[in-house]
This record gives structure tokens, sequence and C-alpha cells, in this order.
């Protein structure tokens, strides 16, 4: 008996529980380019989140060939505000954008 209390409230408590949108995303739309000199990509998400980037292949055949890359993400944050960043990253490294950045006091 006390088996069967114990499992219907357990089962009550996981019936009641908030459904996370989260946990059941999927995939709406991809799209993917790639190249031996270089990619672009994208994809978008159900609950919001989406993704765009593209890179080339810089100084190619010399020792300071590397990729660069350009990109932006965004995702709906708890409060229903939309984070947005951009980013660059090539020979300067990475230099991301974004409003919910920290910007450093000018010297």
């Amino acid at each position: 008996m006390k088996f069967l209390i114990v499992f219907v409230a357990l089962f009550a408590l996981a019936v009641a529980s908030p459904v996370d949108s989260d946990a059941n995303a999927y995939v709406i739309n991809q799209e993917a380019n790639v190249e031996p000199d270089g990619f672009s990509a994208s994809f978008e998400t159900s609950n919001g989140i989406k993704e765009e980037s593209s890179g080339h292949l810089q100084n190619q055949g010399s020792e300071n060939e590397g990729i660069a890359v350009r990109g932006s993400f965004s995702y709906p944050a708890p409060d229903g505000s939309i984070i947005s960043l951009t980013y660059v990253a090539d020979e300067n490294g990475f230099q991301p954008e974004g409003a919910h950045l920290p910007v450093a006091p000018e010297a």
C-alpha cells in the first residue's frame, strides 16, 4: 500500500511539472555549404535560436594561412528579450559585439 501511495505521488508530481520547451526543441531550417576554401552555414530551431556563419581561407599557401569567420547568433533570454551577438574571428582574434556585452572604459 505504501508503494502505491508513493508511486501515485511521484506520478502526480511528474505530470504537474512544467514542460521545458528547450528539451523539446527541433531544427526548423538548416543549411550548409562547405568548399575547399570556405564555408557557410545556418540553422534555426523551434525555440527561437538562430545562427549564421561563413568563413573563407586567407593567405592561401603562405605561412600566415588561416580562416576568417564572420557570424551571428541569437536566442530568447528567460525574460523574453532576444540576446544577439555578431562576431569576427580572424588573424586579430575573436571579436564579439552585442548589446548585452560589457564595454571597456575608454582610456
